[in-house]
C-alpha cells in the first residue's frame, strides 16, 4: 500500500512540475545556444567524431527555421570557440569545411525564411575558404529582415572582453576624450554591439549534452540571462527539445536584481 502510494505520489509530482510551453506565451527574444555533444553523439554509435558534426548541422537547420516560425528575433549559435583549434587538425580542418558545405545548401532556404546571417568572432584567423563561406552567406542575406542567425564563429568570451578594452585604451592614446566608460559604452565594443540595441544580451542561454558550465561563452553579455541545462546531445536536440526549453522560461520570473509586485505581473 505505501509502495503504491509513493508511485501515485511521484506520479503526481512529475505531472504538477511538467514544463508546459505556449507558443502564444512569452518568446524569448534572443536565445544563445551551446551546442554541445556532436563528438559523444558519434562515439555512441560508434561513428568517427565527424559524423556527429555532420548530424550536428542538420540539428542547425531544422531548429533556426522553428526558431524563426516561433518568433525568436535572433538566435546566437557557439560554432567554434578560440580553445577549439586545440583539437586533432583532422578534427579541425573537417569543422573549417562544415561551413562551406553547410552555407552552400542553407543560404537559399535562409532567404525563403527571410534569416539574416551575421557572424562574430575572430573571423581573420579563419582558412580562406571559410572567410568566404561565411562572407558570401552574410552578402547573400543582409536585406532580410526577420530573425538574425548569429554564429559565434572562432569566438571566445574572455579574449572578446580585451580586445574591447584594448580598443578603447588605443582610442584614448589617440586622443578621444573618454572620462567614464559605462556598460552602455563597454556593450559598443563588444562583438554583439552589431545585433539589434535590445537584443544584444540572450533572454535564454541553452547547453545541451548535460554539461553544466558556460565555456568562456558571452560572459559579459549573459548576466541575467535564463539558463537552461539539457542531457540531450546537440546531434538529437530536437523541436520538443526547444519548446522545453522556452517552456522553462515562460515558467520563470525575471526580476533583474529587483523585486516583482503585483502590478508587475504582465511585466
Amino acid at each position: 500500500m505505501f509502495n503504491l502510494f509513493t508511485k501515485q505520489a511521484k506520479e503526481k509530482i512529475g505531472e504538477e512540475n511538467k514544463i508546459s510551453f505556449s507558443k502564444d506565451g512569452d518568446i524569448p527574444r534572443h536565445i544563445a545556444i551551446i551546442m554541445d555533444g556532436n563528438g559523444r553523439w558519434a562515439q555512441a554509435r560508434h561513428l568517427p567524431r565527424i559524423a556527429g558534426h555532420k548530424e550536428g548541422m542538420n540539428t542547425v537547420k531544422k531548429i533556426t527555421t522553428y526558431a524563426s516560425k516561433l518568433g525568436v528575433k535572433v538566435l546566437t549559435l557557439y560554432a567554434f570557440s578560440t580553445e577549439n583549434w586545440k583539437r586533432p587538425s583532422s578534427e579541425v580542418e573537417f569543422l573549417m569545411k562544415l561551413p562551406v558545405d553547410f552555407f552552400d545548401v542553407f543560404v537559399p532556404e535562409l532567404v525563403k525564411e527571410n534569416v539574416k546571417v551575421t557572424v562574430m568572432g575572430y573571423k581573420e584567423y579563419l582558412p580562406k575558404h571559410t572567410q568566404k563561406a561565411v562572407e558570401n552567406a552574410i552578402e547573400q542575406t543582409k536585406d532580410n529582415t526577420g530573425m538574425v542567425l548569429n554564429f559565434a564563429l572562432n569566438y571566445g568570451s574572455r579574449a572578446e572582453i580585451l580586445t574591447a578594452v584594448n580598443e578603447l585604451l588605443e582610442e584614448v592614446k589617440q586622443g578621444k576624450d573618454i572620462e567614464e566608460v559605462d556598460e552602455e559604452m563597454f556593450s559598443n565594443y563588444l562583438m554583439t554591439a552589431s545585433l539589434p540595441k535590445k537584443m544584444q544580451d540572450p533572454d535564454l542561454l541553452i547547453r545541451t549534452s548535460g554539461e553544466e558550465r558556460i565555456s568562456n561563452f558571452l560572459l559579459w553579455q549573459i548576466a541575467y540571462s535564463e539558463l537552461f541545462f539539457t542531457d540531450s546531445y546537440w546531434p538529437d536536440f530536437s523541436l520538443e527539445n526547444l519548446e522545453e526549453a522556452i517552456g522553462s522560461f515562460q515558467q520563470r520570473q525575471r526580476r533583474f536584481g529587483g523585486l516583482k509586485t503585483k502590478g508587475d505581473a504582465s511585466k
